[in-house]
């Protein structure tokens, strides 16, 4: 595992803190067939230093990320005070994870695991690809003295 190279206001805990209780998507940037940027939004499960994702295996990002596994992300909330991180890493499919990490993403994201979105996404579990975000560096950013007259 690379070092991860840290800016911003926040230290490590703090970041893994922000990643762990915020549940909006990630988004993820990859690289197309063409070479201009592609971004998607995809849930995420944070595990260790690395976001977890899962998706179709048929998916167009799954395709972008085997031809070239650079990316970037961003994780931020989207209301005042605007705060989150974003960062330049690597990533990696791994199709035997792929239920496992959408059942984390449903238990996450979902009020009710047993909803009819729910068990349609797990319907499809079968065909997930898991994919590993490994960050190689990090940017946090923290708005919230400045917007707290707004807030």
């Amino acid at each position: 595992m690379s070092t991860i190279q840290r800016k911003g206001p926040w230290d490590a805990p703090t970041v893994s803190a922000f990643l762990d209780r915020t549940r909006v998507p990630m988004r993820l940037a990859c690289n197309g067939a063409t070479g201009h940027p592609v971004l998607v939004s995809l849930w995420f499960v944070p595990i260790g230093d690395h976001l977890w994702c899962a998706t179709q295996a048929s998916a167009h990002v799954v395709e972008h990320l085997t031809r070239d596994p650079r990316c970037a992300f961003e994780v931020a909330e989207d209301s005042i005070p605007y705060r989150g991180v974003r960062g330049q890493a690597l990533a990696r499919l791994d199709p035997g994870r792929g239920e496992s990490i959408l059942r984390l993403s449903i238990e996450r994201y979902l009020d009710d695991a047993q909803s009819q979105l729910a068990e349609w996404l797990l319907s499809r579990a079968d065909r997930e690809m898991a994919i590993e975000i490994e960050p190689r560096n990090l940017v946090s950013w923290d708005f919230s003295a400045r917007m707290e007259a707004a807030a």
